[in-house]
């Protein structure tokens, strides 16, 4: 029977990971069945894998063929996850395949052979069944590889440019800015003459932008880092942000220099700040600290979530197929994402894989093999 990775939180505080065997599908009319062969570990998947569990005492036992792995979950982080307790969840937002087998409909029967991404949840599988309409066709030559991260970091990416313009900002900042989203990012704004201010950690991360043609690059760890984004945001002009780090004081230090850089060009000083609205979309959790703000940046700021699905059904189907088409021609230049490792279902569940891709560190993204 197929095998399908799932994640279940107990009520004894016990996170349980491991390979089920499920029903192999059968397609009804509208619908195909993909034999996945390529499926990211985003950090949106870990939220659902791995949850508030304590990782680093996590155990690893089963066979190598069906690993278990078990880690205890802080009493404390219970409450956060009461409405998925006992349950035994699959996972996996997003992945690729090849359609095997296809329901009666013309539209289903068009896909029979065809590379297709997905999205949908329980992609970590060696087959998911799912209506045609929710499939995205790939041209021909593009493999499941290239095709794998089609949904989350691509519409991801086209989402913040068109929630700036369609809020009125003429620029936008990025955190965590060298990752594959963020490359993606910046290959959307150089395409589309959008100004975009990135902000990484290290100095090999502002390389990486650099090479592919990032103007604007700041590094957050360098003594100047507020001077230096001050400067961008004022050349710019960016007043929005996406931050993918949510802890600590970086949506804090953002606002701050938006709202210096607002003020250079002020006539008159007001003891309630610039009257330049600024937002700061806070979209990940790298950062697991509390956010923290210190309020020297005015009176006309925002800071709020940002999630793909809910901005997916605001702009509605038809805008939301013209971005998915522009993915799929796009799909090996502007949205090619790069994987430090790939491997199977098992291995994703040994404890060398565990301790790299739960980091989340740039430049270590890992990809599911189920076929493998």
């Amino acid at each position: 029977m197929p095998l399908q990775l799932h994640s279940k939180i107990s009520s004894d505080q016990t996170l349980t990971i491991s390979l089920e065997e499920v029903e192999r599908p059968v397609p009804q009319d509208h619908e195909v069945v993909v034999r996945m062969e390529a499926t990211p570990i985003n950090p949106s998947d870990l939220g659902l894998l791995i949850g508030p569990a304590d990782m680093s005492q996590a155990t690893y036992s089963g066979t190598p063929e069906r690993p278990v792995v078990t880690a205890p979950v802080p009493e404390k982080m219970m409450r956060m996850v009461q409405a998925r307790l006992d349950q035994s969840m699959p996972v996996g937002n997003e992945g690729a395949g090849v359609v095997v087998e296809a329901g009666a409909s013309p539209e289903a029967q068009a896909l029979l052979g065809k590379v297709v991404g997905m999205a949908g949840g329980a992609m970590y599988s060696e087959f998911r069944c799912l209506p045609a309409k929710q499939c995205l066709p790939m041209p021909d030559g593009v493999t499941p590889r290239e095709a794998a991260s089609c949904f989350v970091n691509p519409l991801t990416s086209l989402a913040m440019v068109e929630t700036m313009k369609m809020e009125g900002h003429k620029a936008l900042v990025h955190t965590a800015a060298a990752s594959n989203l963020g490359q993606m990012l910046n290959k959307i704004c150089i395409a589309d003459g959008v100004d975009l201010v990135n902000i990484v950690r290290k100095p090999e991360q502002e390389k990486i932008l650099r090479d592919i043609g990032a103007k604007y690059v700041v590094n957050s760890s360098s003594e100047t880092f507020m001077d230096d984004l001050t400067d961008a945001l004022a050349e710019t002009g960016a007043t929005i942000a996406f931050d993918a780090t949510g802890g600590g004081d970086l949506a804090s230090r953002i606002l701050t220099c938006m709202e210096a850089a607002a003020n250079r060009n002020a006539k008159e000083y007001s003891r309630y700040g610039s009257d330049t609205f600024k937002q700061v979309y806070i979209y990940g959790g790298l950062d697991r600290s509390p956010t923290t703000l210190t309020r020297s940046f005015g009176f006309s700021w925002s800071i709020s979530g940002f999630l793909l699905t809910p901005f997916l059904q605001k702009i509605g189907m038809e805008k939301m197929m013209e971005l998915q088409a522009r993915v799929a021609r796009e799909i090996k230049t502007t949205f090619a994402s790069h994987y430090t490792n790939e491997v199977s279902l098992a291995e994703a569940l040994t404890k060398e894989a565990i301790e790299v891709y739960a980091k989340q560190a740039t430049g270590e993204k890992y990809l599911i093999n189920p076929a493998k």
